[in-house]
């Protein structure tokens, strides 16, 4: 009989592969097409992943509304080109970014919005689930493209589709559907790996056609009276450097729209700025770059000759023909169109009237001396109205050119728009092509944190209503953002009258009185409440030069502002026609 020795040895623990998660996944495939920040406001489902992206190096920028934090996107996107990320929840989180991303989509800003959704199959049965909202059937009629990821072996091919998506072509907003099932899915990390690669020309140019760029260099020889119309869509092609070259070697006038201004300079010798309406009725060739004939040039009529031109710039073929039969569509990217057609025209050469540049300088001239001396003339005004604020604000601007402006309202937007002159592109933010209020707070803390640069928001106490409660994210972010309020009680004044009976304010009045710098003192900002022109100036240099954050309460009068700025034509009965 044989005795056996008992075993020494220590049994070896079982060996797993390491795991991640759909969270994980996400974040590694936005790193893999260089997103480097996000914008939301986190919750179920996605909480975690907000962790894991700051984990990994990926900026979080929190914010109190979703709407706020989607403009910031958007804003992101448009000042450097690579689409904004937002982050959002299920159900009414979704939605309220959704409004940021279809706004993104009109405006040609590439974004991508990201939203957790919940389970789909009692989604589908309308089994009541948590925030049961089938949001993808909800986004795809908004936005440019939209995409749900089931499983996590997709997401990375779902990223990479959603950037495309968003700058390509047109550039615009992306919805990103992700389920809580992939987002909670475990992968083994060894085959997640496998996933991921470095995609190839997410942007390629799209040089346009030969014979379209002959066809319109043929009809812009031909003119007489050209001009060129800069839109924000030249402002995000970054075709600065293309458009100076074509002006300077045609001599040809250029007027900006809104968010092109600073392109080219607003004061410089060739911009008509001041000259729409003559453009408009004169004109007989017009370029159009990265400007759309839509609303806000009166859609190709109008004001304008019925015997006008255009020659249309633009990457998308649908646009041509939208309103106004255009004589020289070029359909491609920008730059490619800008360079071809100025070759084509330094061999055909000019023929343009001696007398059309000249008669707009002169107009110019006249127009801006009037202006500047309604600047002056209200600078005694007391209490300040629109006029005399921005002639306090008009100086320190212009001596700081690279502080971005974002500004909104109705009166305070285009006061400002008019009298603040822009040298620099991509300098100039506002609500754009919808006329969107609430853009201001989102779009000020996009545009400081995409750039670094420094930012003066300028806003109605209407449009700061939309989202002031997010000053906070900029306090807390310490960015150098300066909020400036002009108060006149109300949406266009305060002195709107209840026709009514009840005692009730009318609904167009707010709170002449309301003291909004407290509301920096309650986040700890600089804060400042001016009643003076020397006020204003003293306070915006001073919150400027400390590059922190700051909020000035300016005072109007109630009276200062009229029913919907420069488009009250649009309202179907002017207030002081309206009875009861």
């Amino acid at each position: 009989m044989t005795t056996q020795t008992p075993s020494t040895t220590t049994p070896q623990a079982p060996s797993y592969p390491q795991q991640v998660t759909g969270m994980d996944i996400l974040v590694r495939a936005l790193g893999m097409v260089g997103i480097d920040t996000m914008y939301g406001l986190v919750g179920i489902p996605v909480t975690e992943l907000a962790y894991i992206a700051q984990g990994r190096g990926i900026r979080f920028i929190s914010f109190r509304h979703e709407q706020q934090a989607g403009m910031a996107a958007a804003t992101h996107g448009y000042v450097t080109g690579k689409p904004g990320v937002l982050l959002t929840v299920s159900s009414l989180g979704f939605l309220n970014g959704l409004t940021a991303t279809a706004n993104a989509t009109v405006n040609c800003y590439p974004m991508i919005q990201i939203s957790g959704s919940s389970v789909r199959e009692p989604i589908d049965l309308l089994q009541g689930t948590y925030e049961g909202l089938d949001q993808l059937s909800i986004a795809k009629p908004l936005v440019k493209a939209a995409y749900r990821v089931n499983k996590p072996e997709d997401i990375p091919t779902a990223v990479v589709r959603a950037y495309r998506a968003a700058i390509s072509g047109r550039p615009g907003g992306v919805y990103l559907d992700v389920t809580t099932p992939c987002l909670g899915a475990i992968m083994n990390a060894e085959d997640a790996e496998k996933l991921f690669y470095s995609p190839v020309d997410l942007c390629p140019a799209m040089p346009p056609a030969p014979g379209a760029i002959e066809r319109a260099v043929a009809l812009l020889a031909s003119a007489k009276k050209p001009a060129i119309v800069i839109g924000k869509g030249a402002a995000y092609a970054r075709v600065e450097e293309q458009l100076k070259t074509l002006v300077d070697k045609t001599g040809i006038p250029y007027y900006p729209m809104s968010m092109a201004k600073g392109v080219l300079p607003d004061n410089g010798p060739l911009s008509a700025i001041s000259c729409r309406s003559t453009i408009m009725a004169e004109a007989d060739v017009v370029i159009l770059a990265g400007a759309r004939l839509n609303w806000l040039l009166s859609r190709g009529h109008g004001k304008w000759s019925q015997n006008t031109k255009f020659i249309q710039l633009d990457i998308s073929p649908e646009e041509i023909d939208c309103n106004r039969p255009i004589a020289a569509p070029v359909v491609g990217d920008l730059a490619s169109s800008l360079e071809a057609l100025t070759e084509g025209i330094a061999r055909a050469g000019m023929n343009m009237d001696p007398t059309w540049v000249p008669g707009l300088q002169k107009e110019s001239e006249a127009k801006n001396a009037k202006f500047k001396g309604r600047l002056a003339d209200n600078s005694s005004a007391m209490p300040m109205n629109h006029w005399t604020a921005l002639g306090a604000i008009k100086p320190v601007l212009e001596s700081n050119p690279d502080v971005i402006l974002v500004n909104e309202g109705a009166n305070t937007l285009d006061d400002t728009r008019d009298s603040i002159d822009m040298s620099l592109p991509r300098h100039r933010i506002d609500c754009a092509t919808w006329a969107i209020m609430g853009m201001g707070m989102g779009s000020a803390i996009g545009a400081a944190v995409a750039t670094g640069k420094s930012v003066v928001a300028i806003e109605g106490d209407s449009a700061f209503g939309f989202s002031g409660m997010d000053f906070s994210t900029i306090c807390r972010f310490k960015l150098p953002v300066t909020v400036v309020i002009f108060n006149n009680g109300g949406i266009y004044n305060g002195i709107g009258v209840n026709m009514g009976t009840d005692g009730d304010p009318a609904p167009t009045t707010l709170d002449v009185r309301a003291r909004y710098d407290k509301l920096g003192d309650a986040f700890g900002a600089a804060t400042y409440y001016v009643t003076t022109p020397q006020e204003l100036t003293d306070a915006l240099t001073k919150a400027i030069a400390s590059k922190a954050p700051a909020l000035i309460d300016v005072q109007l009068g109630a009276d200062s502002g009229k029913e919907s700025g420069h488009i009250g034509y649009l309202n179907p009965t002017p207030l002081e026609n309206i009875t009861v």
